[in-house]
């Protein structure tokens, strides 16, 4: 069980960096081009045509890596063998919002659902729950990985509310608290557990 459970994270991991180099370097190469090609200068029709060229090309990734977050959540609360049977569900119940509601509601159905799991992840990490899978650990650690992939999962939703301007600053500034408090928990957990047992002892 925890062998085929270390494949699955192993293949998950390298699922997501492998999707989110291809965003990337769909976005440089968008940006180069559009500075190279003088696209700004274009008449507003080519724009629109350039923009919505690019979207066409990113827009499998997003979804990929929509699914792949919506799958690395649960498995932090699933056994690993109920992992396969979520990802059909997602995959399936994605479809179904995609055919009556279109692909932006989809996503965004598929990534409010993973945000909220996520919340239950970090709350259960933050109470010490040993029920919780995670590859390494240690009470920080895991506090940061959860605050890490919330942090990643409230980038990509804010995306969607990038025009409402104060859900998306509230969204921008979660997202960059949760980040933040998690790399510093991730990476330097013995120096923030000892700082909070220092802080322990002080009456």
């Amino acid at each position: 069980m925890n062998k085929r459970r270390g494949s699955w994270d192993f293949y998950l991991i390298l699922a997501t960096v492998a999707v989110l180099f291809i965003i990337s370097l769909i976005c440089i190469y968008g940006m180069f081009y559009f500075k190279l090609a003088q696209i700004h200068q274009l008449d507003p029709a080519a724009k629109l045509a350039y923009m919505n060229r690019m979207n066409m090309v990113i827009a499998p990734f997003l979804v990929g890596l929509v699914l792949l977050l919506g799958i690395c959540v649960p498995k932090r609360l699933l056994p690993a063998v109920w992992l396969n049977r979520f990802a059909l569900l997602l995959a399936g119940g994605g479809i179904a919002i995609a055919l009556g509601w279109g692909v932006k509601a989809a996503l965004i159905a598929v990534l409010s659902a993973s945000c909220l799991l996520q919340f239950v992840v970090l709350f259960l990490a933050a109470m010490g729950s040993e029920a919780l899978h995670f590859e390494k650990s240690g009470y920080w650690l895991r506090l940061g990985s959860s605050l890490i992939h919330l942090g990643i999962i409230l980038f990509v939703l804010d995306l969607f509310f990038h025009r409402r301007t104060a859900l998306h600053l509230f969204l921008f500034w979660l997202t960059t608290g949760a980040t933040v408090l998690g790399m510093i928990f991730s990476f330097y957990s013995p120096t923030v557990s000892a700082f909070m047992k220092k802080m322990r002892k002080i009456p």
